[in-house]
Parts: structure tokens; C-alpha cells; sequence
């Protein structure tokens, strides 16, 4: 029998305790991924947010009085399990309650008939009043409770109608805004013109969730001595044209909003592919008085309908559905993990995501005339709004691939990179939806409270588009690559981190861009590797006593709690793919520590059925405002990590 080797205590050493799992780990996630595949080829699980798209799901069937729905009873089971023990709902697991998600969860509640006296409205109310009340709320949450007539209308920023006939070159038109911004607000034009009050069954009052007597209340925007205050100084004069019935272009600029929407709803019924877009589509067409019977408004009902997720006893809505992205994902992992390029459990994942591919002319065309459509989108059906980060994730998934026509998926990716290639921005980076949609003034108007009205490039993405290049025997202009380095460089925080956008927070940054220079490093020697030294070195300093990488969504509002949280599956998986990935380059030594204590974090961490748990939000929306629990993140990024490390041993071996 083959001894094993021990220190001088008698203890196994940790390099070769995790060789020894690490294959048994890897198969069982494996399995797993294997088994929930669906019929038709792609992988799709929960995309977890707050409460407010549920509880605002309820505000709009209540809106249309569709009294046909036969789950509220699981809604209301869902919005009380989600109650935290002080009372309020949450943004994100463990953040201490959200003033304005309570307040929906609240209003929902109260919608679907819970009393006032109830016990668990009373503990909510007790927390929204210490929070400030339904004063200090977001705008979007005031909207909502406008329609109803919980809040008064001239409390709210007005959109000019107008706004829809400004020229595309004109400075500031609804292309300026980002896809999603704009998918949601060129809905609200209507709404917020007509200024309607609907009534609910039961009829409701919120008078209880203001601080202040409600004859003390006062409709105003707050001022806050900056840049922002001119613009409440616009909103004044707009209110006042608004009330003497001087609002000019007024009918033409309501037409070519309803116009613009219709043009843009999905034959599956979808809006932009998120649900405050198709939320908003929906109370425009409420307002404008279409009937329910409508096939526009029974499309876009349905659509909400596909984002829900009934169990036995629960029923809640998701912000939107991710097919194509897990897809994607799942695909590099089972294929990083061993399956061979031609494994019918691949190959049918390929062709489905294949045939995903878009090749309509979306609303980027606005500012990129010259681009030829070819990316894909996060989504079932949303070809309006491609994005570049989805579209570097299922090229790198397709190269991998051995599919029965592979000219068709050479060329798809070829005409998808010739897309990629002309949506960089003039900075030099890529953002996630449009080219050059930086006006950074946007996230200064009234309406835009959470400062996400723009879609500017960002590290993340543009990591991702150049790890692309890297691994994908695919190539773009040399003049590009090399301004995208450069952007990339001057990204670089002081202690060696990168932001992340898309994924909480840093370690998602930094391990993205460790990965794109590490794949573009062969083919560009002007790659700077103190700048891969720095972010390896940072990653490391971050690194928990348990071996794995945490962080929370706080970090987004406190920079002090860069890389520091809770170690979860899914970030920890990040941070070793940067350090597995930059060691290729920079060479085993300084990194292999970190790397097999984060690779035991990982192997002890997981259940017997080859999952891992994690309670934590990693995924951002908008940050500080909107985060997002993808429930695949634990279980792909974790696979990846380990067969990449499983690659570094074998090629390197594992030194103490």
C-alpha cells in the first residue's frame, strides 16, 4: 500500500490533501450541472433581487383590476418570508433593511388585503417610520404610490413630452440615455404627463407611513446645493407649464412615445427584457386606456408571467431571466472541467445558444451606424438591447465546442466580433449595452435618483472582450487592443484593484482583468505585468483566514470595504480564476499558497450533491441601489476555478 507523505506533526500537507479531493469535487459539480440541464439545451436558474418586483407586480395587476390571478396567497407568503427580524425588507441579504423596498413590500402588502392591525405590518411600519418615512423614499417608489394616490403627482420630476422629438444629434435625446434607462422611462413620458390616479380593490392608504402630519406634507424635490439643484429649478418651470396647459409638442411628443414602445415590445411580449420596462410599458397602455383584451397588453402580461417562480407555498417575480448567460457560463465550466468538445450534453447546449444569436438591427445602430448586428443578449427574447459582456462569454463558450456545423459557428462568431469591434468606446473601453453613452450630467437629473442613467464603458467588460481575443483564435484592428490596454491601465485603482460593475465588487473586477491580461499577454508584450503583479498582490492581501474571498455590496458606498466580507463560493471561484490565471504569466511561486487554501475553501465548502450554498447578493445591478443573487454564480465559477487548477498542477505541480 502507497504511504502518504506527512510533516513533522503527522499531518497530511494541505497540497496533497486537496489533490486527492479535487477530482471527486470537480465530478461532483460536474453531475450536477450535467442534471439540470433543460430538454431544449440551455441552463437557466433563479435570478434573485429585492421585493419591490414582486411587490410591484402586485401594483400593476391591481392597477388593471385583474382579478383572475390564483396565487396571492403565495405572494403573500413570499413578501412575509423575506420580512428580516427588524421589520424592513432588503436590498441584499444582510444589509440592515432598505427604506424604499419596505415601503412597497408595505404598499403590496396592503393591495392584497392585509389589515393594518396586522402584527407584521405593525413591526414594518415602526421600521419604515424610524427610516424617514415615505418622504424620504426614491422617486420610483413615489411614482408607484402616485398612481394609486399615496402620494401627490407634483412631488414628482416631470419628462417632458417633447423629449422624444429631439433629433439623434442633438445633444440630449432618449439615445443618450442607457437601454435600460430608456426602455423604462419612455413608458413613464406617458404616465407622468397624464398624471393618473387609479383605483385599487381594496382602496388603500398610506397615510400611516409618514413622519410628518399628513396636512404637513411637502410635494417638493429636495435641494442639495449642487449641480443638481438647476435642475429642480427646470422641474419648477416644466410644473408651471404644465399647469397653465403650455407644454409645447405635447401631443406629437405623446404619440411618438406610445409609437416607440409598441415598435419595441417583443413578439413574446417582452420590453427590453427587464421587468421595470415591462412594468412601465404596461401602466402607459393602462393610461392611455387600452383595453385588457388587447394583444399587446395579453403579451406583455404573459411576459411578466414567464419571470415568475411558483413553489408550493411561494410565488414571487424575478427582475428578469438569465438563459443565455448560464448558458454560456455552464458550457465553459462543464467543458474547462473535462466533457469533450463533441459531448452531446455540449453540443446541444451549443446549438441552442447558436441559434440565439441576433440579427436585428437594435437601438445601438443609433450611435454605431456602421455596425452589422451579430451579439447576443442576456435573455430569451430581447434582440433590441445585445450586450457585449454576454457576447464575449458565449463566443469564448462556442470556441470550445465541436458542433455538426462548424462553418455556421465560425462565422457566427466572426460576425459577432466584427460587431464587438465597432461598439468600442472612445475611451477605449466596452460597455455592456451601447458605444459612448457617458453623459455623466443625466445622473444628475431629479428623476435619476439611482444614478444609473448612463451606460459608460467599464473595466469588467472590457476585460471580458479582450480575454476573448485572447483565448478565441478570433482578432480585432491591433490599434484597438492597445487603447483597450490603456484604458485598462488607467482603471487600475492605487492598491492594484479594478471596479467592478456587473459583480460585487472588486475581486470581480480585478480577477476579470487579471484573466484578460493573462489571455492577451502571448500575443501583446506591451502587456504591463506590474500591473497583473499589483492586482495579484492586492487579491492576495484580501484573502480570509478560511482560505476564501468575500465582499459586500457595501463596498459599493465605503471603499474601506474593498475585498472584505463574508467569504462566499462564488467570489472565491473568482479570485482564484484571476490568480490561477495570472500565474501562467507571472509564475506559480507568489500565488500557490493563496491559490490551495482559497481551492480547500472550495472543496470543504461543498454539499454532497456537488452544489455549494451561498446566502450573499454578488451580482449588481445598479450599485448602491440594485443588487442581484444569480443562483448558478456558486456553482459554475466554482467548477472553473477547480478545473483550472487542476490544469496548473498538472502542467506545473504544486511546490509547498
Amino acid at each position: 500500500m502507497q504511504t502518504q507523505d506527512k510533516n513533522s506533526q503527522g499531518e497530511i500537507p494541505l497540497k496533497q490533501q486537496i489533490t486527492q479531493q479535487l477530482q471527486s469535487t470537480i465530478a461532483a459539480s460536474q453531475k450536477y450541472l450535467q442534471s439540470i440541464q433543460y430538454p431544449q439545451g440551455y441552463w437557466m436558474a433563479e435570478l434573485e433581487s429585492n421585493v419591490t418586483i414582486t411587490a410591484e407586480m402586485v401594483l400593476l395587476h391591481k392597477i388593471w383590476q385583474i382579478t383572475n390571478t390564483p396565487h396571492w396567497e403565495k405572494v403573500i407568503n413570499y413578501l412575509f418570508s423575506k420580512q428580516a427580524s427588524h421589520g424592513g425588507w432588503e436590498l441584499f441579504y444582510g444589509d440592515g433593511g432598505d427604506l424604499s423596498t419596505s415601503v412597497e413590500a408595505y404598499m403590496a402588502l396592503k393591495l392584497l388585503g392585509i389589515k393594518y392591525n396586522h402584527p407584521k405590518l405593525i413591526k414594518a411600519r415602526k421600521f419604515i417610520i424610524q427610516k424617514g418615512g415615505i418622504t424620504k423614499t426614491r422617486i420610483f417608489t413615489k411614482i408607484h404610490l402616485a398612481l394609486i394616490g399615496c402620494y401627490q403627482w407634483r412631488g414628482i420630476p416631470s419628462i417632458p413630452p417633447w423629449i422624444m422629438l429631439f433629433p439623434h444629434e442633438f445633444p440630449f435625446n432618449i439615445y443618450s440615455m442607457s437601454s435600460w434607462a430608456r426602455s423604462s422611462t419612455v413608458p413613464l413620458i406617458i404616465v407622468c404627463d397624464k398624471k393618473p390616479v387609479f383605483v385599487t380593490k381594496p382602496g388603500i392608504t398610506l397615510d400611516e407611513l409618514y413622519v410628518e402630519n399628513i396636512e404637513n406634507i411637502k410635494y417638493e424635490l429636495p435641494r442639495n446645493n449642487d449641480i443638481s439643484d438647476v435642475f429642480i429649478g427646470l422641474d419648477d418651470i416644466f410644473k408651471i407649464s404644465e399647469n397653465i396647459n403650455l407644454v409645447p409638442f405635447r401631443e406629437e411628443g405623446l404619440r411618438a412615445a406610445e409609437k416607440w414602445l409598441i415598435e419595441r415590445q417583443e413578439v413574446s411580449g417582452d420590453w427590453g427584457g427587464i421587468i421595470p420596462a415591462m412594468l412601465n410599458s404596461l401602466l402607459a397602455l393602462r393610461t392611455l386606456n387600452y383595453n385588457y383584451a388587447d394583444p399587446i397588453v395579453k403579451r406583455g402580461f404573459k411576459a411578466i408571467d414567464n419571470f415568475g417562480i411558483e413553489s408550493e407555498d411561494s410565488y414571487c417575480t424575478q427582475a428578469c431571466v438569465s438563459p443565455v448567460w448560464d448558458t454560456a457560463w455552464c458550457l465553459r465550466a462543464l467543458r474547462e472541467s473535462g466533457l469533450p468538445a463533441d459531448d452531446p450534453i455540449l453540443v446541444r447546449g451549443g446549438e441552442w445558444i447558436l441559434e440565439q444569436q441576433i440579427l436585428d438591427y437594435g437601438d445601438w445602430q443609433v450611435k454605431n451606424p456602421q455596425g452589422k448586428p451579430g451579439g447576443w443578449a442576456f435573455e430569451f427574447d430581447n434582440r433590441f438591447y445585445p450586450d457585449l459582456d454576454d457576447s464575449a462569454v458565449v463566443i469564448m463558450a462556442l470556441d470550445g465546442l465541436k458542433l455538426p456545423d462548424e462553418d455556421l459557428k465560425r462565422q457566427a462568431m466572426i460576425r459577432c466580433v466584427d460587431w464587438m469591434e465597432t461598439m468600442q468606446c472612445v475611451d477605449g473601453g466596452w460597455a455592456a449595452f451601447d458605444i459612448d453613452n457617458n453623459s455623466r450630467w443625466l445622473n444628475e437629473l431629479p428623476y435619476s435618483d439611482l444614478k444609473a442613467t448612463i451606460d459608460p464603458n467599464t473595466a469588467d467588460v472590457t476585460a471580458r472582450v479582450l480575454e476573448m481575443l485572447g483565448v478565441c483564435d478570433l482578432s480585432m484592428d491591433t490599434r484597438r487592443v492597445e487603447k483597450a490596454l490603456a484604458y485598462l491601465e488607467s482603471q487600475q485603482e492605487e492598491d492594484g484593484s479594478w471596479f467592478g460593475r456587473w459583480g460585487v465588487n472588486y475581486i470581480y473586477g480585478t480577477s476579470g482583468v487579471l484573466s484578460a491580461l493573462a489571455a492577451i499577454a502571448p500575443h501583446d508584450k506591451k502587456t504591463i505585468s506590474e500591473g497583473i503583479s499589483q492586482g495579484v498582490t492586492w487579491l492576495i492581501e484580501c484573502q480570509n483566514s478560511d482560505g476564501g474571498w468575500g465582499e459586500t455590496c457595501h463596498s459599493y458606498n465605503d471603499s474601506t470595504l474593498k475585498g472584505k466580507g463574508i467569504s462566499t463560493a462564488s467570489q472565491t471561484a473568482w479570485a482564484l480564476i484571476g490568480l490561477i490565471d495570472a500565474s501562467f504569466v507571472l509564475g506559480k511561486e507568489i500565488v500557490m499558497k493563496a491559490i490551495c487554501n482559497g481551492v480547500n475553501f472550495l472543496i470543504t465548502t461543498q454539499k454532497d450533491d456537488g452544489t455549494w450554498d451561498e446566502l450573499e447578493f454578488t451580482g449588481t445591478g445598479f450599485p448602491c441601489h440594485f443588487y442581484l443573487k444569480y443562483h448558478l454564480y456558486r456553482q459554475y465559477f466554482p467548477l472553473i476555478a477547480l478545473s483550472r487548477f487542476n490544469k496548473l498542477i498538472s502542467t506545473n505541480g504544486v511546490n509547498n
